[in-house]
């Protein structure tokens, strides 16, 4: 049974081969959530994830034949780049198999790390029964994210290094998705302060040790901006230490974890993908559960594509009332629309689009529709430029 004792010494192993990452308070989160909050920058690492903790923990413990056979492991992409990286630094040989739409930007910085990657499967389930068949047919070392102890002791330095930074934290919120983190973490953080709360967070699409550990049934779906924690089958390993250690699981859903990534990049200008911000997306959603305590959150993951972060920071925007599309009706004369985006710029917003629409509307024939896309301060000033155009005469609306 994996103890604090393992965790120290994957500790050792791992000095000097990776980061002891900041663990800092934030101040403007403290006030936000009303909580004392301390932000763990895993991000920082780099391949940009805790995950290399686990997987040099494991590689360098290789025996030299297993070493000579190389390893094969199976990623949406944060395992993938850990393994592929320290495989590398080690001399040794990573064959890495990834579910088919896994982000580019994964699968290129696993490339670079001299991995040969293999796309196989829809699922990470799908992925790792490919994998296990290429362990088998090659002779390579199955290197599995999260079911295995030697990874659980690596990544457990995470919460090791958090109370070596904040001796007297009340609470840990960690990701989950296969549970090797948590896992780890739990059985640092227990051992060390018996009282400290434990709670995983998981993404409402997958939730797959929440049912496992609660005994519920929640639908899982198919896809997730935490792809990082889109796991479909929870490790039997960390599953055993969560249902001991951990004192709670919760659910977030995707727009709270679109809201915590843009409050990370605006408030801490710090990049995490969606896994990364779990633990602020359920900060967030029950901030009752947590006022006035002292919690630790880990910024597992900095690793997100970025036509999908260009995404989630416009749907942000649009949540914030910084974006707004308002439809204006009008008189379809020479001269109408001028005077409309002028009365827009006038009351302080910005054009983004323009949109003229006489086909597909029920007004009268001589009458226009006027659609705007507009960059406001917020929802005060969204209000403001919908009055300005209503006392000149023109309908407006704001458009949902």
């Amino acid at each position: 049974m994996l103890a604090l004792t393992d965790i120290e010494a994957a500790a050792l192993r791992l000095q000097g081969q990776l980061l002891d990452t900041p663990c800092v308070a934030s101040k403007t989160l403290s006030h936000i959530t009303g909580a004392d909050v301390f932000l763990k920058f895993e991000n920082l690492q780099y391949t940009a994830s805790f995950k290399e903790r686990g997987a040099c923990n494991k590689l360098v413990q290789l025996s030299g034949e297993d070493g000579r056979r190389g390893v094969v492991a199976m990623s949406a992409g944060n395992h993938a780049q850990g393994v592929a990286y320290h495989a590398q630094r080690l001399g040794l040989r990573a064959v890495i198999v990834m579910p088919r739409f896994t982000p580019g930007v994964k699968i290129e910085r696993t490339r670079g790390f001299g991995a040969e990657v293999v796309l196989h499967g829809d699922t990470l389930d799908e992925s790792r029964s490919h994998a296990l068949m290429l362990a088998e047919r090659e002779g390579l070392v199955f290197i599995h994210p999260y079911d295995d102890e030697a990874i659980i002791a690596g990544q457990g330095t995470v919460g090791l290094e958090m109370l070596h930074a904040v001796p007297d934290l009340d609470t840990l919120i960690v990701a989950v998705g296969g549970g090797g983190l948590i896992a780890g973490m739990a059985t640092a953080a227990k051992a060390m302060r018996p009282g400290m709360e434990v709670i995983g967070v998981q993404t409402s699409r997958f939730p797959a040790m929440v049912n496992a550990i609660k005994g519920t049934h929640y639908p899982q779906g198919s896809s997730t901006i935490a792809e990082g924690i889109a796991v479909g089958t929870p490790g039997v390993i960390p599953q055993a230490i969560i249902a001991r250690l951990v004192d709670d699981l919760v659910l977030v859903d995707e727009g709270d974890i679109e809201q915590a990534i843009v409050m990370l990049l605006e408030i801490e200008k710090t990049l995490v993908e969606g896994a990364g911000a779990a633990g602020l997306a359920a900060l967030l959603k029950y901030p009752d559960r947590f006022k006035g305590k002292k919690v630790g959150l880990v910024l597992c993951g900095g690793n997100i594509d970025p036509l999908l972060l260009a995404a989630i920071i416009e749907r942000g925007m649009v949540r914030a009332g910084r974006l707004a599309r308002i439809r204006v009706s009008a008189r379809d004369v020479p001269g109408s629309l001028a005077r409309i985006t002028a009365m827009v710029a006038d009351a302080g917003a910005n054009i983004d689009e323009v949109h003229h629409q006489r086909a597909f509307t029920m007004l009268a024939a001589q009458n226009v529709d006027i659609e705007l896309v507009i960059q406001t301060r917020g929802r005060e000033h969204i209000a403001q430029v919908l009055d300005v155009l209503k006392i000149a005469g023109f309908e407006a609306v704001e458009q949902q």
